[in-house]
């Protein structure tokens, strides 16, 4: 409660309850701390065998939590037609929370708390990310804040230092660049999750990257991040820049400016002070940027290079 408390807004109070949109509340456990630390709580929740509970719960309370069937994680699916539940319109859904887009440089005008389920989690985050860069779906509403349970492996990826050719990723580059990243706490797996069938713990183990923990981690998307010429309308040619650099992690970047038929790399990297021997996974995620600032600069360079490899990469994320 106390972290929560530190990590999200004030507790009780004189004065209006701050708003919070938690998803996957499951059996009400987390939603019951948030209630009880004086938020008001909107629940999209997916599960029906949840969903009864959490109402039982909101009629039990005097409007300070309102339950919703809905998937975070289906938000502004790119089906066509009417969304059916647990689809959700993120339109609708700010619609009911009440909160009104405010430009990107404005104060958080939302804050989300919710676990990142194990399965598909690394897609989950990169679907994020794509849309935080994009600003669709929540982030066409302003800079909303994440509050999100991870792996401790995810959460050691997102945070790994350059060189680290192993953990150091595409997803560590574009995270850091576009969040400001804050372990809230860490608790161990052996607290609640277990399997049923032997006692032992449900979450796989990983050889290379501890996984000893479940990390409440915030991701607050960086204030000065559309400045220069990064903007969201090529967003996504950044994007896969940065996944294709990381194909070959070692590799120098002159290489790899030579396969972008780049002929005036040399003088590029001089007058961005990056050393010419530089390899792709010992760049700082400020140094993808202004790479990708200077060759949208560029003459011998052109958007179109990654025009096919950057829609299949969206319609993959979606």
């Amino acid at each position: 409660r106390r972290c929560l408390q530190r990590g999200a807004g004030p507790g009780p109070g004189p004065g209006p309850q701050p708003l919070l949109l938690e998803f996957a509340p499951g059996p009400g456990i987390l939603t019951r701390t948030l209630l009880d630390a004086g938020f008001r709580v909107v629940a999209l929740e997916s599960n029906p065998d949840f969903f009864t509970d959490l109402q039982a719960l909101e009629d039990s309370l005097d409007g300070q939590l309102k339950v919703i069937h809905g998937d975070f994680f289906r938000l502004d699916p790119l089906s066509k037609g009417a969304l059916k539940p647990p689809a959700v319109s993120s339109d609708k859904l700010f619609e009911t929370l009440g909160v009104a887009a405010v430009p990107w440089r404005a104060d958080v005008p939302l804050k989300i708390f919710g676990i990142v389920p194990q399965q598909l989690e690394r897609n989950r985050l990169w679907r994020l990310l794509f849309t935080m860069y994009e600003c669709s779906s929540i982030y066409r509403y302003g800079r909303v804040e994440l509050n999100l349970f991870m792996s401790e492996k995810e959460y050691t990826i997102l945070t790994a230092k350059p060189g680290k050719s192993r953990i150091y990723q595409a997803l560590t580059v574009l995270a850091q660049l576009g969040y400001e990243i804050e372990l809230l706490h860490k608790e161990p797996w052996s607290s609640f999750a277990t399997n049923l069938k032997n006692g032992g713990l449900a979450i796989p183990k990983t050889g290379r990257l501890p996984n000893d923990h479940l990390c409440l981690v915030r991701l607050t998307p960086q204030q000065n991040l559309f400045t220069g010429g990064l903007k969201p309308s090529n967003a996504s040619t950044f994007i896969f820049m940065v996944k294709q650099s990381f194909a070959k992690p070692k590799s120098k970047l002159t290489d790899r400016l030579n396969s972008w038929s780049l002929d005036n790399s040399d003088t590029l990297l001089k007058a961005l002070e990056i050393p010419q021997n530089a390899a792709m996974c010992n760049l700082y995620p400020e140094d993808y940027k202004r790479l990708f600032e200077a060759l949208q600069n560029s003459d011998m360079f052109a958007e179109t290079l990654f025009h096919d490899e950057v829609l299949a990469s969206t319609r993959t994320m979606n």
